[in-house]
């Protein structure tokens, strides 16, 4: 009997071949079209299915690599944050997230490898099993120009990375990029690689969720369901809208939350026009007041609005509320596999209906979009987009809708924000603090 510990490897092919031999079965829970979509908590547990996330793996790198087999390349070099931890399941901070530092190469034996940042690489040797032998790598690039093209570390990337094409024999084919650094593009080109946008095709991968990517979705959403408690519980004269924001923050990361990407407060006159953003404003008695927050929870996450007037309301701020509910409504309910998004956007008024000269200047009011391990994945619905290129709408799909009405008093403005899963039913929502009728916070 030996006490030496088995390498990351070994118990990578121990628990594949485990996994092989015998199959875990789909439990008849996780059938969404008829029942409700669980939010089972942060932690893995031996009493009860919850996310599986072994299977989790096999799914996004099988999406990609029918992703990769469908198109025209060879491999697929990947720099977008998103697109790197779908592929090889891997993540390391926020901060890195748009410094073009990391990247991963996925090629026909589908089996990734990545370059990450310094020892975050040995850390997916000993943490990462799944990542063979090999295939985990140190890489510098130069943080976005910070360390000058000409000292040669993309020229080095480059030949490295030709080579093992090369090795694969598909050095002559297309190579996919997502997205890129415009050095790195053109040493790519010098080197004779002939590269191509694979952006869309990863896009594509990305769409259609996975019941484990759907139950992830679900319990951040819930999460938020708790964080509009807290908000609602404070939400009196004298708060600033940063501290809303500070609070929201720390009660997601208590809640177990991985990045609290962005929280939009705001209040009063802010109101109208929408500004996307917080400040110190002080909020007043009988302003509205709305907020989004968008985090995420094992990567996956929620973009979820909800509106309130303070202390009192009038009937501005209920007549735009209860109609930017019927827009929503009436969006819910077209949501079904085979509807075009074009057909979701007809349903929502038109920029100059509202007060805008153009639907450029309206964009994002009313509006859709998928949610996964990006905050704007696939479909974009808009009256912007979806009525000359519509997308139709597929069973797995996850997105949020959002409507926004302003008030005849110019200054209030309802905003509402549901998130749906796509069941061969419909439409099921997964974002539960009220919002059917316009919530008066803490009334007189």
């Amino acid at each position: 009997m030996t006490d030496t510990l088995p390498t990351a490897q070994a118990v990578a092919v121990e628990t594949n071949a485990s996994r092989e031999a015998a199959p875990a079965p789909l439990i008849p829970a996780l059938d969404f079209a008829n029942r409700q979509i669980p939010a089972h908590g942060t932690m893995a547990v031996d009493f009860e299915a919850r996310v599986d996330f072994h299977r989790l793996r096999d799914y996004r790198l099988n999406r990609a690599m029918d992703a990769l087999n469908q198109s025209e390349c060879g491999a697929f070099l990947l720099f977008d944050f998103y697109n790197i931890r779908y592929v090889t399941q891997t993540w390391i901070g926020g901060a890195l997230g748009d410094k073009m530092s990391r990247y991963a190469l996925l090629m026909p034996d589908g089996k990734p490898h990545i370059w990450d940042f310094g020892s975050a690489a040995k850390h997916h040797r000993l943490f990462a099993p799944w990542l063979h032998e090999g295939h985990s790598h140190a890489g510098m690039l130069g943080l976005r120009g910070a360390i000058h093209p000409e000292v040669g570390l993309m020229k080095e990337a480059v030949t490295h990375i030709k080579n093992m094409l090369t090795d694969a024999g598909v050095v002559n084919d297309p190579i996919g990029v997502d997205i890129i650094e415009p050095a790195f593009l053109f040493e790519m080109q010098a080197q004779g690689l002939d590269v191509r946008d694979i952006q869309q095709d990863m896009l594509g991968a990305r769409s259609i969720k996975n019941v484990d990517e759907i139950m992830l979705l679900s319990q951040a959403a819930a999460m938020v369901d708790g964080v509009y408690q807290n908000i609602v519980d404070v939400l009196k004269p004298g708060i600033r809208e940063n501290e809303i924001v500070a609070l929201a923050a720390k009660r997601l990361y208590e809640l177990g939350s991985d990045q609290v990407e962005a929280i939009n407060s705001v209040s009063g006159e802010r109101c109208n026009p929408h500004p996307h953003n917080f400040t110190d404003k002080i909020i007043r008695p009988g302003d509205q007041a709305f907020f989004d927050i968008i985090h995420s929870f094992n990567g996956y996450r929620t973009c979820y609005y909800r509106t309130f007037s303070v202390g009192s309301s009038n009937h501005f701020q209920h007549d735009a509320y209860t109609k930017a509910r019927e827009w929503m409504d009436a969006a819910i309910d077209k949501v079904a596999p085979g509807v075009g998004t074009d057909e979701v956007a007809a349903l929502w008024p038109k920029a100059t209906e509202f007060g805008f000269p153009n639907e450029m200047e309206a964009f994002g009011l009313q509006f859709g979009h998928g949610l996964g391990l990006g905050l704007h994945e696939r479909p974009i619905i808009s009256r912007l987009n979806s009525m000359s290129n519509p997308v139709e709408i597929q069973e797995g799909m996850v997105f949020a809708l959002e409507t926004y009405c302003p008030a005849p008093d110019g200054i209030s403005a309802a905003r509402i924000e549901e998130e749906v899963v796509v069941t061969k039913n419909g439409a099921q929502v997964l974002t539960r603090f009220p919002a059917q009728e316009l919530f008066v916070a803490n009334p007189y």
